[in-house]
């Protein structure tokens, strides 16, 4: 997570191309691949044996659709991830579908496409689900509008479901042994950030081992389902939870100790390796012995004590709380609120454009532009204009990858086993980089529409056109011209975090534990997804990467403000300390400041220096943090 402001520090001129072509480094399950690979298959090989491979064609796309939403989870995860997406997809074709076996002319389907459009950017705009579901509503909408479709036409959208309950159903009675169970997995993750943080203490890499750490948590508590007031959960899941929440202690616990720049022993920093090692079937540690000596380090010892008996099975007293229940609402405001709207009116705009750009320049397929935008405009995938050059050049190598595989053959089993392994690379490729998916994506679209009959190799190389068409409309009116830019995305998310951290320091001075443990939790996650959309906004190119970079100083003050309330905590509990109201409001006065900044689009000019020894924990770390952020706003 830091490697982003590392690069961008440097001051090389293409330290951004650097991170837009950076690929990561997924490890993903071999269960994905292979029920990626089967659900493009079988639903291919069964329209070959009925000889209705048309239907195929349909059942395989729904297939690949949910295949794009598989992940190695429970079952109560996957089904409504999938079930989202799959109903966007089914409507979607529905639409279009429609609107083909009726003969809509250019105006018609411009204008229905346009409002799919608004609709699949609103709902983008609510979460990673409603991205999904989003963008596969306008792909689908457009597919259903251009390619061939089976006898009757409403057989088309009906199929879709068949394919995807296919791949939801190779993954219903996936093994649950405790050393498989991704819970547990997810779990022995968390420990072993945990002791990669205790190691980097201070280092100049604490901060991004603790930006690790907290994706580490929360990914762990999106596995977990929320506590059910009244229910008993079973014996293992009550395990893990307990486990989950211990760790929670410990991590917050180190926050105030990377705040003070506080180094552990090194066979404490080791521990946390070896309760990950116990959680996936190891033999149980023993406590390394030292003597803490400050109030941090003695809620550390506390927090890490209670995370070793709690994954032992014991019971041991935890710093948690159960969460608030969720909104019912919540989806609701989202989709209605400014946000959402905004990013649906922007997405429809792309779409209108595309759609006149189609009848204009009269297209051989007028799909391939309008599903192009709603590719590039997926806005949980980074940058737009990284997504737009990668998408035009991985268009290009996929184009070429097709055309070598029907130089080779045109047999349709041939090529439904080369559509199958493509789809089997998705998982990989998805996580990787937009690029790669692209270019894995690209031989599969066109392979399945040669398959339906549709179309030849010869009419392969117009698509480059149609996706650089596509391409230059994104970048022009989703981009260039539209205000929906990278600080606009980054300052909602300072005023979130700000916020989080103001209420978090209000209940621990409020002496109220059961709301501390929550607020913390939610400023952190909070702190998370601000810096998640300042590394975004770095991978930008000029001006609007450095529009980002102004607002990283605050960003970074913000996750040290949180490591010095969680130290200040500590040393009220465990030190002495009496409450400070003057260094609070000063605190929360500066919070308010940056707050009212980020909302009137100025970023601080202040910077804070690094700090290079340990804090002196006679001090009050409040005081500290309070002086931190007047160098930072009154610089």
């Amino acid at each position: 997570m830091s490697a982003p402001g590392r690069g961008r520090a440097s001051g090389t001129p293409s330290a951004w191309w650097a991170l837009a072509l950076r690929p990561a480094r997924p490890v993903v399950p071999r269960v994905l691949v292979v029920r990626a690979a089967l659900g493009m298959a079988v639903p291919l090989g069964a329209g070959l044996v009925c000889g209705r491979l048309a239907l195929g064609v349909f059942a395989a796309l729904g297939a690949m659709h949910a295949t794009m939403n598989d992940r190695v989870e429970p079952l109560r995860l996957r089904a409504p991830r999938i079930a989202l997406a799959l109903a966007a997809s089914t409507a979607g074709m529905l639409i279009g579908a429609e609107l083909q076996h009726r003969g809509a002319g250019g105006p018609e389907t411009g204008v229905a496409l346009t409002l799919v459009g608004f609709a699949g950017g609103a709902l983008s705009a609510t979460g990673p689900r409603g991205s999904a579901a989003g963008m596969l509503l306008l792909v689908s909408a457009s597919l259903g509008g251009g390619m061939a479709l089976p006898h009757p036409w409403w057989a088309a959208p009906a199929m879709m479901p068949c394919g995807a309950a296919l791949v939801l159903l190779m993954g219903v009675r996936y093994r649950t042994d405790v050393r498989t169970d991704p819970r547990t997995l997810a779990l022995a993750d968390v420990y072993l950030a945990l002791g990669g943080l205790l190691a980097a203490l201070g280092t100049p890499d604490g901060a991004a081992a603790r930006r690790l750490l907290t994706g580490r948590l929360n990914q762990m508590q999106d596995l977990l389902p929320p506590p059910r007031p009244g229910r008993r959960e079973p014996e293992r899941l009550h395990r893990l939870r307990r486990a989950y929440e211990a760790a929670l202690g410990a991590t917050e616990a180190a926050a105030g100790l990377l705040w003070a720049w506080r180094p552990v022993p090194p066979e404490l920093a080791a521990f946390p390796a070896r309760l990950a090692a116990q959680i996936t079937g190891g033999p149980e540690p023993a406590y390394p012995h030292w003597r803490p000596d400050t109030p941090s380090r003695t809620a550390f010892d506390t927090a890490l004590r209670a995370a070793a008996e709690t994954v032992a099975g014991r019971w041991a007293p935890l710093d948690t709380a159960a969460p608030p229940p969720p909104d019912p609402w919540r989806l609701r405001v989202r989709l209605l609120s400014r946000g959402s709207v905004r990013y649906g009116l922007r997405v429809a705009l792309c779409v209108a454009v595309a759609e006149a750009a189609v009848n204009a320049l009269t297209l051989s397929r007028s799909y391939w532009v309008p599903m192009t935008v709603a590719f590039v405009l997926k806005p949980d995938l980074g940058s737009v204009f990284q997504r737009a050059v990668s998408r035009a050049l991985g268009t290009v190598l996929g184009i070429a990858v097709a055309a070598v595989l029907l130089a080779l053959t045109t047999e349709p089993w041939a090529l439904s086993l080369a559509i199958s392994l493509c789809v089997a690379l998705l998982p990989y490729s998805t996580a990787a980089h937009y690029g790669l998916n692209t270019v894995v994506m690209t031989p599969v679209a066109l392979l399945l529409v040669q398959l339906g009959g549709e179309s030849g190799s010869a009419e392969f190389w117009p698509r480059v056109l149609d996706t650089a068409l596509a391409s230059a409309i994104v970048l022009v009116f989703g981009y260039l011209l539209w205000p929906e830019r990278p600080p606009h995305r980054i300052e909602p998310g300072i005023v979130t975090a700000a916020n989080a951290l103001r209420r978090y320091l209000e209940a621990v001075v409020r002496g109220e534990p059961v709301a501390e443990v929550w607020l913390r939790r939610t400023a952190y996650r909070a702190l998370a997804d601000a810096r998640r959309q300042v590394d975004l906004g770095l991978a930008e190119p000029p001006p609007a990467g450095r529009l980002a970079e102004r607002w990283v100083p605050a960003t970074a003050a913000l996750e040290r403000l949180s490591g010095a309330v969680a130290a200040y905590a500590a040393q009220l509990r465990y030190g002495g300390q009496q409450p400070e109201p003057e260094v609070i409001g000063r605190v929360l006065r500066s919070l308010e400041r940056l707050t009212r900044a980020a909302r009137a689009h100025r970023p601080p000019t202040g910077r804070i220096a690094r700090p290079t020894g340990p804090h002196d924990p006679g001090r009050s770390a409040l005081a500290r943090a309070a002086d931190e952020l007047d160098l930072l706003l009154d610089g």
